[in-house]
C-alpha cells in the first residue's frame, strides 16, 4: 500500500492518482514492518509516530527542501525471507531512497544485506545489539534504542558493588544480545550477574524457570545491596508475573525489568516498587517537541502516545534533519555524511547519532513503579496500571554504549 501524506489528518492519495512529476520528485519510505502477528502492537506505534513525526518536522507541509513524503507500507509477517524481498522490492521496484524497519530484530537482521547490495540506507526499528554490531553496514543507522541502550541504563539504575543479579530472557538475539550487554555493564557498575535463563519466544510456563532463578540466588554470599531477577522481555506472555506468583521476597529476592508499551505497563502494577530503566514514557519528558507530541496524540486518539509511537516520531525527525542537512538530496551518500554525527530533537530530547556504528546515543529514564488507576492510557478503558514514575533522567554521558561493529 502506498499512501501520500498530506498536512489534513494524513489524508490517503493512491500513487496513481498523483502528478507524476510529483511522484518522481517525492521522497520515497518504505516503511517494512510486521504490520500483523505479535509485534503488531509495536508496528502500528511506530507508523502513527512516523506520520506524526514529519508532520511536526515540516510544520504540517509534509515536504522536505519542496519534496512530498511519500510512505509506503509493507507487512513482513515476521517472516525473515519475506521482508528480505520485500526490502529488495522496496529498493528495485519502488524506487525508495530509504527503508525504515523492520521492528523484529532477528527479521531486521535479515534484511541489512540488501541494503548494501542496493547501496541504500535501511533504518531497523529492532533492538539487538548485533544490527549496529557484527551484522552492521554503512548503510545501516538506528534512531531506537539497542540492547546496550537498554541493559546499561539498567544497569546504572541498580548496579553496584553488592548487587547480584539472574536473568530471565528469550533465546533469540533481543534476549541474548540484550543478556550479554547487561551483564557487561552491571559488572562494571560493580554488580555481578550469577545466573543466566533462557526460554523460547512462546514460552508460557515459566515455573521451573523461576525455581532455578530462586536457587542461583537464595543462598548466595557477597550480595549485601540486593538480589534481583531482571527480565528482558517482548510480546504478550510475561514471565513477572509468574516468577511474582511463586513469592520471590521470602528469599529477599526483587524483580527488576526495563520499560515497556502501556499495555504490558498494565500488569506491572502487580509490582508496586519494582525499579527500571526504560525509553520512553510520556510523562518522562520534559521538552516542547514531548508537549506538542502528547497533546496532539491524545486530540486525535483520545490516548496516550506510547513506547514505540515516540520512537516513530523521532525516525521521522532524524530523516528530515539528515535530508534538510544534504540539502534536498536523497543520494545515498549525500545522507550518509547527514546522518553521521547528526544532533537532532525528538520527544526525548536531543539525540546524536554517533559516526562509528550509526547508533543514536539518547537519554533513558530510571523509573520506579506506582500501582495507579488511569483513565488517561485508552480511550475505551480505564485500569489500573503500574505508573513508571521518573526517579531520574540517566544522561548520554551517564552511559558507556560500546561499539560493537569492530
Amino acid at each position: 500500500m502506498k499512501r501520500l501524506i498530506t498536512a489534513t489528518a494524513f489524508t490517503l492519495t493512491a500513487l496513481a492518482a498523483a502528478p507524476l512529476a510529483q511522484a518522481a520528485d517525492s521522497i520515497r519510505i518504505a516503511h517494512v514492518t510486521g504490520f500483523t502477528g505479535p509485534l503488531s502492537a509495536y508496528a502500528e506505534q511506530l507508523s502513527v509516530g512516523l506520520e506524526m513525526g514529519f508532520e511536526y518536522a515540516t510544520d504540517g507541509s509534509m515536504e522536505i527542501e519542496g519534496r512530498k513524503i511519500e510512505i509506503i507500507d509493507k507487512d513482513t509477517q515476521l517472516d525473515p525471507a519475506r521482508a528480505r524481498s520485500l526490502v529488495e522490492e522496496a529498493y528495485a521496484e519502488d524506487d525508495a531512497q530509504i527503508v525504515v524497519g523492520p521492528v523484529s530484530s532477528g527479521v531486521a537482521l535479515a534484511t541489512l544485506p540488501i541494503a548494501e547490495q542496493y547501496e541504500r540506507i535501511i533504518m531497523p526499528e529492532g533492538v539487538a545489539d548485533a544490527i549496529t554490531g557484527a551484522d552492521w553496514n554503512r548503510y545501516v543507522f538506528r534512531v531506537g534504542r539497542n540492547s546496550s541502550q537498554d541493559a546499561v541504563s539498567n544497569a546504572v539504575a541498580l548496579g553496584e558493588p553488592g548487587v547480584c543479579v539472574a536473568t530471565i530472557a528469550q533465546d533469540y538475539a533481543f534476549g541474548r544480545d540484550g543478556v550479554a550487554a547487561y551483564k557487561e555493564a552491571m559488572e562494571g557498575q560493580g554488580g555481578k550477574v550469577v545466573h543466566e535463563e533462557y526460554l523460547p519466544t512462546d514460552a508460557t510456563d515459566f515455573t521451573a524457570a523461576a525455581q532455578r532463578l530462586f536457587n542461583a540466588l537464595k543462598d548466595r554470599d557477597g550480595c549485601e545491596q540486593g538480589k534481583y531477577i531482571f527480565a528482558i522481555w517482548a510480546g504478550s506472555a510475561n514471565p513477572l508475573s509468574r516468577i511474582q506468583d511463586l513469592q520471590p521476597e521470602r528469599f529477599g529476592i526483587k524483580l527488576a525489568t526495563g520499560g515497556n508499551i502501556l499495555p504490558a505497563l498494565v500488569s506491572y502494577s502487580e509490582f508496586p516498587g519494582m525499579e527500571g530503566a526504560g525509553f520512553y514514557y510520556f510523562e518522562s519528558p520534559k521538552n516542547k517537541i514531548n508537549d506538542w507530541f502528547v497533546k496532539e496524540h491524545f486530540k486525535r486518539f483520545d490516548a496516550a502516545p506510547d513506547f514505540f509511537t515516540a520512537q516513530g516520531f523521532s525516525q521521522a525527525m532524524a530523516i528530515t534533519a539528515a535530508i534538510r542537512k544534504s540539502k534536498g538530496s536523497t543520494d545515498t551518500e549525500d545522507l550518509i555524511k547527514a546522518f553521521e554525527g547528526l544532533v537532532f530533537e525528538t520527544p526525548k530530547g536531543k539525540m546524536i547519532l554517533r559516526d562509528e556504528d550509526h547508533q543514536a546515543l539518547q537519554e533513558m529514564y530510571h523509573f520506579r513503579i506506582k500501582a495507579e488507576e488511569r483513565d488517561d492510557w485508552f480511550a475505551d478503558r480505564t485500569v489500573t496500571a503500574g505508573v513508571p514514575e521518573l526517579v531520574r533522567t540517566i544522561a548520554i554521558d551517564q552511559m558507556n554504549i560500546p561499539i560493537r561493529n569492530k
